[in-house]
């Protein structure tokens, strides 16, 4: 029996690494020091943080579960447990905003252990060149079957990149703190009839695909040709099949290129007493040589820029991380307040059967549905 439990979840890019090198840690007494749990890609993105961190001493979770864990005290600071000087250089080498998605409070909490955001994604031998802006995808869209990510939380976490890119000239994001309403009415209004009219052509079964499923199908069935925001998973992008993964449309050509951050952190529960040895252990997972090859060579999609500009960790992916770094440094992080998680679902559940519905007027009644879910976040803050 291993003296600690983590909890991470159920893909070859969530566990194997994790797997691999705890098979190689013992304790100072010559005993397994860790050993692994999963959960599903829904149970990852939505289960409770608090409820997790009573039952494991490591969690991998999500930035956006941080306001919970901090207002239910389920997770530790790291500086209470890293040297400040590992958690420096963490800070500095990390890729995109990873850093400050983990940061909170003033306070750094999880190890980004790994980087993801929302990219496009294609067949290539069914979509030559990738789409650089929203306009090119409304072309493709007339002559290939192009889909969307709407399943569990991925429909707001869509609608909300999408806004990110056709808010940028005028310096528009979506609210990170509730009380004022989620998104400018007119970008929110542009962004849902783009992908109302994207919606509307999607192949049959698209819409309750989470992105592995979406991936999955494009590799196997090719009868997705292209995804312009989907969680990059760089474990479809060699091998047979291969898909080629790009950067996000843009508004306009040279534009911010629309997406929400994801990824991975490690986090520390504060049921957990760390030792020595799982210090050690965790820090060595961030070890920019470990991100090079141990991660990459496990199925795992490493935090580190070094690791993402690197030429043999390119050359393995089919490019994969430097065809999409200029999306990863670009990404929006989302809200960390109380309750988000419970927000995301119901807002995508919003957005889903808004942007499904027959016809094409439901844009006013659901942006109204947004603003007054994400607001009442507030309300429900001033009370905890």
């Amino acid at each position: 029996m291993a003296r600690y439990v983590g909890l991470t979840w159920d893909h070859p890019r969530g566990r194997l690494a994790l797997e691999r090198a705890a098979e190689q840690a013992t304790d100072a007494a010559g005993e397994r020091l860790i050993e692994w749990h999963v959960h599903s890609l829904e149970g990852f993105e939505s289960s409770p943080i608090e409820e997790l961190a009573e039952r494991y001493d490591v969690i991998v979770l999500d930035h956006p579960h941080l306001g919970d864990a901090l207002a239910g005290d389920a997770i530790r600071p790291l500086d209470e447990v890293f040297e400040a000087s590992f958690l420096d250089e963490v800070r500095a080498g990390a890729v995109g905003p990873s850093t400050a998605s983990y940061t909170l409070d003033g306070r750094f909490w999880a190890l980004p252990l790994d980087a993801a955001t929302q990219v496009a994604v294609r067949v290539p031998e069914l979509v030559p060149d990738a789409p650089t802006t929203w306009g090119e995808v409304r072309e493709l869209a007339a002559t290939a079957p192009v889909a969307l990510s709407l399943a569990g939380p991925h429909a707001f976490l869509s609608f909300a990149s999408t806004c990110v890119a056709l808010g940028a000239e005028a310096g528009i994001v979506p609210a990170t703190e509730p009380g004022a309403g989620l998104v400018d009415r007119a970008v929110g209004a542009e962004a849902f009839a783009l992908m109302a009219e994207l919606a509307a052509r999607m192949p049959e079964g698209a819409a309750d695909l989470n992105p592995i499923g979406l991936l999955e199908r494009m590799r196997r069935d090719r009868d997705i040709a292209y995804i312009p925001l989907v969680y990059g998973y760089v474990n479809y992008a060699s091998g047979p099949g291969a898909l080629r993964f790009d950067d996000a449309p843009a508004a306009t050509a040279g534009g911010r290129r629309g997406s929400t951050i994801g990824g991975t952190g490690i986090a520390i529960t504060t049921r957990c007493r760390p030792d020595a040895d799982l210090v050690a252990h965790l820090a060595g997972l961030l070890d920019p040589e470990v991100q090079r090859t141990f991660i990459p060579g496990h199925a795992g999609q490493p935090g580190l820029r070094s690791a993402w500009i690197d030429d043999a960790v390119n050359a393995a992916s089919g490019a994969f991380y430097r065809a999409t770094l200029e999306t990863i440094d670009d990404a929006w992080v989302r809200p960390r307040v109380p309750r988000y998680i419970r927000f995301q679902s119901e807002a995508s559940a919003i957005l889903r059967d808004a942007l499904l519905a027959p016809g094409a007027a439901r844009a006013d009644a659901a942006l109204d549905d947004l603003d007054r879910a994400f607001d009442a976040l507030a309300r429900e803050r001033s009370v905890l």
